[in-house]
């Protein structure tokens, strides 16, 4: 049997995406499929429901953030080792940040991926034709594989969309019916529980319900592709050098990156810590604290001086760190919770993180490091108090300046970005 891919995309966000990706995944994998996700964009917390579902990493595909040949190069070398590759979109089909540039319509025209709906019928029966039809017709070059009905509510809302994807031309691959206990684990301000059992029961219920409304075997048929046997699976020739580097990773710390934790392993050797548990940390070239919650376990956090002090020891030598987003927070002179309480961090910079008041900023970033152009995602609801030290030299996707601040002594570099790293960047990062 050839290999399958194909692209999960929908006309708006919030209309089951996540659920049905999910669902795919875990129903492949526990019928022996070996599975690949993917992300489209920036997105951290959809990448670890496709692992919790699939038990393999997911990769983020972002054309803004890398160029159409880097992601078909990235994709395709992911995509070599398994039976299926599931690259779950991002918001509605056409839906970019610039009209419908880097949107999931984008991507799956630069690595020819067939495109599977999932639409929500809500208060709709016949009227969702003139929807698949406008869809199927404004990029005609695209390929509509078919479309998942999501929260049908009867055998005769069904038909009436069945009617309506006909008469269009738009297959049906299955119907997902209406099922209230069938929600994602609490999500509050972009927050997804570390629940593993809700985890786990979210993913075995969506994948029941794919298994048993989806016809599985005709979606692989339909989306089998002509592998490229010239293709290496990704890292199988990647030089590996001679640096340490630490990288926090626990409950606080863990919006990670898939393919910087790729680009860093081509400098040297990663040791994982963690700031709240351990009490040493690892001798290092490079420190690298990526983003999370460290609002929601401050105190914790702030309970271990011996890291604390540790890091603010390195950090004060101006070796080379990267502190992104949490990991900046971690870096400042305090954390105040939502609720008021201020609980002491490594004390680096003279500002406070304050979660009170707290509104969102997101948008990519582009921004250049020792001379080296960057590109990266802001996505948060804290701000800092004061602001004096920060510098603020980052454009937004279409190139105009933003506000976002970036902290930087010697090769400490901490800002609310999160980065997409580049050998040249960690090159000059770590040279002597």
């Amino acid at each position: 049997m050839k290999p399958s891919s194909f692209i999960i995309a929908a006309p708006t966000s919030d209309s089951g995406k996540s659920t049905i990706t999910i669902g795919l995944l875990r129903a492949l994998s526990r019928q022996g499929y070996r599975v690949q996700p993917f992300k489209c964009g920036p997105d951290y917390i959809d990448p670890k429901l496709h692992k919790n579902a699939s038990g393999v990493d997911s990769v983020n595909l972002d054309l803004f953030m890398q160029s159409e040949e880097s992601v078909r190069t990235l994709f395709r070398s992911y995509q070599a080792p398994s039976d299926v590759a599931v690259v779950e979109g991002v918001m509605g089909l056409f839906d970019g940040y610039d009209r419908d540039r880097g949107s999931t319509a984008h991507l799956a025209e630069v690595l020819d991926l067939p495109i599977v709906l999932v639409l929500t019928p809500k208060s709709m029966a016949y009227s969702v034709a003139p929807l698949l039809y406008g869809i199927k017709h404004f990029r005609p070059e695209l390929n509509i594989l078919g479309v998942i009905f999501n929260k049908v509510n009867s055998p005769k809302h069904l038909a009436y969309l069945r009617d309506a994807a006909n008469d269009v031309g738009v297959k049906v691959l299955g119907s997902i019916p209406t099922d209230k206990t069938l929600t994602l684990p609490s999500r509050h301000l972009g927050l997804i529980t570390d629940d593993q059992e809700a985890l786990e029961a979210h993913a075995n219920q969506a994948a029941n319900l794919v298994e048993a409304h989806i016809n599985l075997t005709q979606l692989l048929a339909d989306s089998q592709y002509q592998p490229i046997s010239t293709i290496s699976p990704i890292g199988s020739n990647a030089p590996k050098g001679t640096k340490k580097i630490a990288v926090a990773r626990d409950e606080a710390f863990n919006f990670i990156y898939t393919e910087n934790i790729r680009m860093l392993e081509q400098f040297g050797t990663i040791t994982y810590f963690s700031p709240i548990h351990d009490s040493q940390l690892p001798e290092c070239d490079l420190l690298y604290l990526p983003g999370g919650y460290p609002e929601l376990y401050a105190e914790q956090l702030s309970q271990n001086s011996a890291m604390i002090q540790q890091i603010k020891t390195y950090a004060e030598r101006q070796a080379p760190l990267i502190a992104e987003c949490g990991g900046m927070l971690y870096l400042s002179k305090s954390i105040i919770t939502a609720e008021g309480k201020e609980y002491p961090m490594v004390g680096l910079f003279s500002h406070s993180a304050t979660m009170e008041g707290a509104r969102l900023t997101i948008g990519y970033r582009q921004l250049e490091l020792f001379g080296v152009p960057l590109k990266g995602h802001e996505f948060h609801y804290s701000h800092l108090t004061p602001t004096d030290e920060g510098v603020t030299n980052q454009l937004n996707a279409t190139g105009e300046p933003v506000d976002t601040l970036l902290f930087q002594h010697g090769k400490v570099i901490a800002t609310y970005t999160h980065l997409t790293f580049t050998a040249d960047f960690l090159s000059r990062l770590l040279e002597p």
